[in-house]
C-alpha cells in the first residue's frame, strides 16, 4: 500500500510537529551520510531546533568546521551560484508549473482539433460556427497530417526499392558468370550433333535395306552434298568413285 502524500505546509499541532521533526531529522542525517559515503564528496549538516539546546551537526563539529572553511575560501560568485532563497524558489516553481500548463493546453487543443477533423470526415460533425482561430488550427493540423503521410510513403518506397535491389543482388550472386553462355553453346552443340547423327542414321538404314529407289537415293545425296568452290555437287547414283570424278571435273 502506498504512503499517503503529505501536504507541504506548517504543522500546527505541536506534538505532531515534534514527532515529524525527529523523524525527518533522522532521515536527513542518513541521506547526508549516504551521499558522502557513496559519492565520496564533502557534505555536512547543521540543524538548529527549539527542542534542543545545542545544534545537531554531521559528521562532527571538526568536520563541519573544515567544510565551512573550505566553502568560505571560494569566490563569492561560486558560493552563491546554486543558492536560492524563498522568493527565487517560488519563481522557479511557478515557471515550471506554467510550462506544464502550456504543454497541457497544447495537447488538449490538438485532441480537440483531431476530434473535430475526424468527426467532420465521418459526417457526424460540421465546420459551421467555427471561429477563425479554430479554422487556422484545423488547417495546421491537416497540413501536419499530410506531411506525415508523405514521409511515410517516401520511407515505404525507399524500403521497397532497397529490398528489390538486395533481392536482385542475391539472385545474381547465386548464378555463375558464364552459365548462360555455356548453356547456349552446349545446346547448339547438342543440336548440331543430333542433326548429323540423324542424317547419318537415315542413310545407313537405307543402305542396309538396299533401297534402290532413285528418288530416295537422290534425297540422301541432297542431304549430304559436296561443295567445291562455293558450288554444290551431287554425285550420280551408284558412283563409288566420287573422288576421281571430282578430280576430273574440278582440277
Amino acid at each position: 500500500m502506498t504512503r499517503k502524500k503529505v501536504k507541504l505546509a506548517y504543522i500546527n499541532n505541536d506534538s505532531s510537529r515534534k514527532a515529524t521533526y525527529k523523524k525527518r531529522k533522522k532521515g536527513l542525517m542518513k541521506k547526508v551520510s549516504e551521499l558522502s559515503t557513496l559519492c565520496g564528496v564533502d557534505a555536512c549538516a547543521i540543524i538548529y531546533s527549539p527542542y534542543d539546546t545545542q545544534p545537531e551537526v554531521y559528521p562532527s563539529s571538526a568536520g563541519v568546521h573544515r567544510i565551512v572553511t573550505k566553502f568560505k575560501k571560494m569566490p563569492e560568485i561560486e558560493q552563491s551560484k546554486k543558492m536560492v532563497n524563498q522568493e527565487t524558489f517560488l519563481k522557479q516553481k511557478i515557471s515550471k508549473v506554467s510550462e506544464q500548463v502550456k504543454k497541457l493546453k497544447k495537447e488538449n487543443r490538438d485532441k480537440e482539433m483531431n476530434r473535430l477533423l475526424y468527426g467532420n470526415l465521418s459526417g457526424k460533425m460540421n465546420l459551421q460556427g467555427l471561429t477563425v482561430t479554430d479554422l487556422n488550427d484545423l488547417t495546421w493540423l491537416i497540413d501536419q497530417n499530410l506531411k506525415d503521410i508523405n514521409k511515410r510513403m517516401e520511407k515505404i518506397a525507399k524500403d521497397t526499392k532497397s529490398a528489390r535491389m538486395a533481392a536482385a543482388a542475391a539472385a545474381a550472386a547465386t548464378v555463375p558468370p558464364l552459365m548462360n553462355g555455356e548453356v547456349k553453346v552446349n545446346v547448339a552443340a547438342n543440336s548440331a550433333a543430333t542433326n548429323i547423327n540423324g542424317h547419318s542414321g537415315a542413310m545407313q538404314r537405307q543402305r542396309l535395306r538396299g533401297d534402290s529407289n532413285p528418288q530416295n537415293q537422290t534425297n540422301i545425296n541432297n542431304n549430304n552434298p559436296m561443295r567445291f568452290g562455293g558450288r554444290e555437287v551431287i554425285f550420280p547414283l551408284g558412283n563409288n568413285n566420287k573422288n576421281n570424278w571430282a578430280n576430273n571435273h574440278f582440277t
